[in-house]
């Protein structure tokens, strides 16, 4: 199982957004991925930079104005901006009633959802890179590899078809879910992530042949809030193609691994050709925004269960952030799956 990265993927570098009403140390950091990739080295993955396949992925997915907005956002900014001042939304169109303005700062507001996923010198880079190491996971297994790593970052599945949200800019999985619709007929994605899918409910909704699948606490009283209900289950072609399977806050690892099952039993039924796993780290117990309990063991059980499904899978990297046991955890998951699908 190969992996692919980029280090341009480092260079998106926030320092601070708000959470709470209050500005903190933001906790998305390039350390996250340099963790994950060091682990992946000791335990002999080989690293591989994805190929350059362009904007048009991810034009397929995110409406084409949103992308063309973010290359030279943060520099328009920072020619606009009083010094340390931080490129994030200050104003908010409400329903989007009206149409895009011309400013920046209005643009920021139009595009960006939130304060969590600030504009910074090499964030462009970033995403653009993240999402071609999830192109090129997608395109290894339609080469008819079992398996393959992106280990992207930022993490993608928050981001929506026409915003950004929640550190993410570009929806990764969706990305590679619908690259492989070139391929397989039906694409199941599942988000193992601790916090809703929103973005990739937001993009997948309607479509009927990409089956979703998020595991998380309920968004009524656990961000990133508003999508994830157990109720949203998808509309037209995509009716009954959308599963949200809620958590109790502080759920162990057998209310996780049993909510997972269900989860494999509905992709099974779905019928899916291939796989998408958005995968999270953040649902390990010592994770810095933690909401169930899960440790290495429960995370190598989880890959075990994924691969049982027996289908070519693309992961794709979404969450994890700086705990202790964040090494531990990317290395019990990926090396299981590794192992179980040898």
């Amino acid at each position: 199982m190969r992996v692919f990265f980029d280090a341009r993927q480092l260079g998106h570098a926030p320092t601070t957004y708000f959470r709470r009403g209050a500005a903190m140390p933001h906790q998305e950091q390039p350390r996250r991925a340099e963790i994950l990739r060091d682990m992946l080295i000791g335990e002999g993955f080989e690293i591989v930079p994805p190929r350059d396949h362009g904007i048009a992925p991810i034009k397929a997915v995110h409406n084409p104005d949103y992308v063309d907005f973010l290359p030279d956002a943060h520099a328009r900014f920072v020619a606009d901006a009083e010094p340390g001042a931080l490129a994030i939304p200050t104003m908010h169109p409400g329903r989007r009633r009206g149409k895009e303005p011309k400013d920046i700062h209005g643009q920021l507001g139009w595009w960006m959802t939130d304060t969590s996923t600030p504009l910074t010198e090499g964030s462009w880079d970033a995403a653009y890179w993240s999402a071609q190491s999830a192109v090129e996971a997608a395109e290894e297994i339609m080469a008819d590899q079992r398996a393959a790593y992106a280990l992207c970052r930022p993490p993608g599945h928050h981001a929506m078809r026409d915003c950004s949200n929640g550190f993410c800019f570009f929806n990764n999985a969706c990305i590679a879910a619908h690259h492989l619709r070139q391929k397989f007929g039906k694409v199941a994605l599942i988000d193992v992530d601790v916090h809703t899918g929103n973005g990739s409910l937001d993009i997948l909704y309607d479509r009927g042949d990409i089956f979703f699948c998020s595991l998380h606490p309920d968004p009524a009283t656990y961000p990133t809030f508003y999508l994830g209900h157990a109720d949203e289950t998808g509309e037209g072609e995509g009716a009954g193609k959308s599963l949200n399977l809620l958590l109790e806050q502080g759920a162990d690892e057998a209310a996780v691994l049993a909510a997972l099952d269900k989860g494999v039993a509905a992709i099974r039924e779905f019928g899916a050709e291939a796989l998408v796993v958005s995968l999270g780290f953040d649902m390990a117990a010592d994770d810095p925004l933690a909401a169930v309990a899960v440790y290495p063991k429960g995370f190598a059980e989880m890959a075990r269960r994924l691969a049982a499904l027996d289908l070519p899978t693309a992961l794709i990297q979404e969450g994890g952030y700086l705990g202790p046991s964040l090494a531990d955890n990317g290395r019990a998951f990926l090396t299981s799956f590794r192992e179980a699908t040898a």
